[in-house]
């Protein structure tokens, strides 16, 4: 088995990927582009070679700064990533992959696999997903809802409240997006990294967003792999909360799921017992664990989090920010926290 750098062939690395076991949309090559044309982040994409044939991949990113450290990430803003491919070639380059965080210098390797590796690295089931299957109708899901969650889908129905989708929602979506993220006190990722995804994944990125009247109140950013669809990103307003725009969001991209032909719906990660594990849940789903596997060369033990206690000041002083001046710095910041 031998471990070469990723040949300038995305086609090919994306052919292996899609034959492989626990693929997701994260492991498709288009993301180098989009990683390195956003954020300058070095990107190692590794293959095992074996006989002359590709036997596995292993998308790595290099996220570096001197306040929040320095990592080996696959994938840095996303939920899944790690290695593809038969058992030995997994272990091979997870093996390189350490030894490339070791040399380097990097103080963490973390690897979000969607499923268990052959590997004797620390692993970590402090997100899990929910994801829930989807009937071949509509009126299947929505009969098979509990009445308060359907009674939450018809309220901003009843207010005018509708959804749109299309490439032309990326602009109204990171305006959602962005202000939600401000009030959380939570730097935004820069609009032109959603811009240049619905540029590389036009045929699997969906955006929507719902409107009451002119204003969008409630956005979201799915993708779509292997009869799946995962809401990566969603947001909505806390001044309309009242009315739920968030609930008919969710409902519309599950319908035009099923309307496309796919087979579930997964709602992305969380952490275990929170409120965010509790709305999701409301929707019928089942919890999925993750593998995140942590190679702690430096002595971290996670990548950097917005939300840890450690930056409660900068979350306290963001919210406090007017939203121009949030939306021009958070891309300044959140570039390293992956």
């Amino acid at each position: 088995m031998e471990i070469r750098p990723a040949a300038d062939d995305g086609e090919a690395w994306d052919r292996f990927v899609r034959a492989s076991r626990g693929w997701t949309h994260c492991h498709l090559y288009g993301w180098r582009s989009v990683i390195e044309s956003t954020f300058g982040h070095e990107c190692s994409y590794l293959t095992a070679v074996h006989d002359g044939a590709l036997a596995g991949v292993l998308p790595l990113v290099r996220v570096r700064s001197s306040l929040f450290g320095h990592y080996l990430v696959s994938m840095p803003f996303l939920n899944y990533g790690g290695p593809l491919g038969e058992d030995t070639a997994s272990a091979a380059l997870v093996d390189a992959a350490i030894a490339l965080a070791d040399e380097s210098g990097a103080e963490l390797l973390e690897l979000r696999s969607r499923h268990e590796l052959p590997v004797s690295v620390p692993v970590s089931h402090r997100k899990i997903a929910v994801v829930r299957e989807l009937p071949s109708e509509s009126d299947e899901l929505w009969h098979d809802l509990r009445a308060k969650v359907r009674s939450q889908i018809r309220r901003p129905k009843k207010e005018g409240v509708e959804v749109r989708f299309g490439a032309d929602q990326i602009g109204p979506f990171f305006r959602v997006f962005s202000h939600h993220m401000r009030d959380l006190g939570t730097p935004a990722l820069p609009e032109s990294f959603f811009t240049r995804i619905g540029a590389t994944f036009s045929d699997s990125v969906w955006y929507g967003c719902a409107y009451l009247g002119e204003q969008p109140i409630a956005a979201g950013c799915a993708f779509r792999w292997d009869g799946e669809l995962e809401m990566t990103w969603a947001s909505a307003l806390r001044e309309h909360n009242r009315i739920a725009p968030n609930m008919l969001l969710y409902w519309a991209f599950m319908e035009r799921a099923i309307e496309t032909g796919l087979r579930s719906f997964n709602f992305g990660r969380c952490t275990p017992g929170g409120g965010t594990h509790r709305f999701k849940s409301q929707w019928g789903g089942g919890d999925e664990t993750l593998w995140w596997y942590d190679h702690a060369a430096g002595g971290r033990t996670a990548t950097p989090s917005a939300g840890k206690s450690a930056y409660g000041w900068g979350q306290r002083l963001w919210r406090l920010l007017p939203l121009p001046i949030a939306r021009r710095l958070g891309p300044r910041i959140v570039k390293y926290i992956p």
